[in-house]
């Protein structure tokens, strides 16, 4: 007798996720895609705006990969014409357009980052350009006249923006409509996006219904909260946690973030029961937020990284009942190429090794009493400072920048 088949688990696919429209729909298509043998087509669709990927966008990745595992198919949609454009959701002013050039550096990047969790194998990257690029001026008319104005600016950004008498742009008008036809062209079964995305999603499963497609499931995930605990992950907040950030970096950001922060991060960026994550929070939450911490590590870097980093930010936190200089296991490494002996500035260096990218910015690091030098965590007082080589120096800059200069 053959193996008894594993049956779709809709619970695994659904967990985490605000909403599912409709459960019904998805386990319908799960149960055929099953008979048939036929995998879904799942669509997830990222403006590359930024050069990386954080842990918000994972909770999102996460949720494909979980499809993955259940044998469907991920189209990861970069959306190189819609990056043009600029996604209005959340901005009470009409985004800055980016160029050609910076849209195609970043989708490059993210093409690097996403196999860091989905398997490679079950991916296709597609990019909206391919077919909107080929659209005529008529077959933009014919899409406009498939969504009226008046459903558009129900949309709650828009009609805040009109209520106060601030402007919106025919072009970000186009965005919603331009964005669903991404589902028509791809013939999307599911699409998976944040709540912040429900009013797009939901469009293209309008627009599905008006070519004669059936109209795909709309999954929503929440919006994963920033290390400063009120406002979601993002780059302009400055409150990520990078997918190509150092292990012990990683680490020591992670532990940064507020304990009611711990059963969102459990639930969203980890695969363990929602049961056992709210006993591990509830035994010891600080114990537990090590344990995410090196998790999440172990998840973007070789085994064993987790619990090098945890080791590295214990012996940090208590060596000897004092704060000494720990350096993690990935510090780089600056080597100086002047002619010796020689003697050099701070600020120079600290530019050169790419702490910062400015002399202006390590200057007010300085003036802040945030660069640390030596094993016992000396002060830098003076933006004057400088070093003399040959010699090696570790410093600290911040709570979480480690550098080795040596020469």
């Amino acid at each position: 007798m053959g193996a008894k088949k594993k049956e779709p688990d809709i619970d695994l696919l659904c967990r985490g996720c605000v909403d599912v429209i409709s459960r019904e729909d998805l386990s319908l298509r799960l149960k055929e895609s099953a008979r048939s043998k036929k995998p879904l087509r799942i669509k997830a669709g990222f403006d590359p705006t930024a050069p990386d990927l954080h842990l918000g966008h994972t909770v999102l990745l996460r949720k494909l990969k979980h499809f993955q595992d259940q044998g469907h198919h991920v189209l990861f949609l970069i959306g190189d014409y819609t990056g043009l454009i600029g996604d209005p959701t959340g901005r009470s002013a009409t985004r800055k357009r980016m160029t050609l050039e910076e849209v195609a550096s970043n989708a490059i990047t993210y093409k690097d980052q996403v196999f860091k969790i989905l398997d490679p194998e079950k991916t296709e990257i597609v990019f909206n350009s391919t077919w909107l690029e080929k659209l005529s001026f008529q077959d933009m008319l014919e899409l406009t006249a498939h969504y009226t104005v008046a459903r558009m600016i129900e949309r709650d950004d828009f009609a805040k923006r009109l209520k106060n008498g601030d402007p919106v742009g025919m072009i970000e008008l186009m965005y919603p409509l331009i964005q669903g036809y991404d589902s028509v062209a791809l013939k999307a079964d599911v699409e998976l996006g944040g709540t912040d995305q429900k009013f797009n999603l939901l469009v293209g499963r309008d627009l599905q219904r008006e070519y004669g497609q059936p109209p795909q499931v709309v999954m929503t995930v929440p919006l994963l909260v920033g290390l400063d605990g009120s406002r979601k992950m993002s780059k302009s907040f400055g409150n990520t946690v990078g997918v190509n950030d150092g292990a012990y970096d990683m680490f020591a950001r992670i532990m940064s973030i507020p304990d009611n922060l711990l059963k969102d991060y459990y639930l969203l960026l980890t695969d363990l029961s929602a049961d056992l994550c709210a006993e591990k929070i509830a035994a010891d939450p600080f114990a537990s937020k090590k344990e995410l911490a090196a998790r999440i590590v172990e998840d973007y870097h070789p085994p064993g990284s987790g619990g090098a980093a945890k080791e590295q930010w214990e012996k940090e936190k208590s060596a000897a009942g004092r704060t000494v200089m720990v350096l993690p296991p990935d510090t780089p490494v600056h080597t100086i190429t002047a002619v010796m002996p020689c003697q050099l500035p701070l600020v120079q260096l600290l530019v050169e090794a790419g702490i910062e990218k400015s002399n202006s910015a390590v200057r007010r690091l300085i003036e802040s009493k945030s660069v640390k030098i030596g094993e016992d965590l000396t002060t830098v007082e003076n933006v004057q400072h400088t070093l003399d080589f040959p010699g090696e120096y570790q410093l600290r800059v911040g709570k979480k920048k480690y550098i080795i200069l040596k020469g």
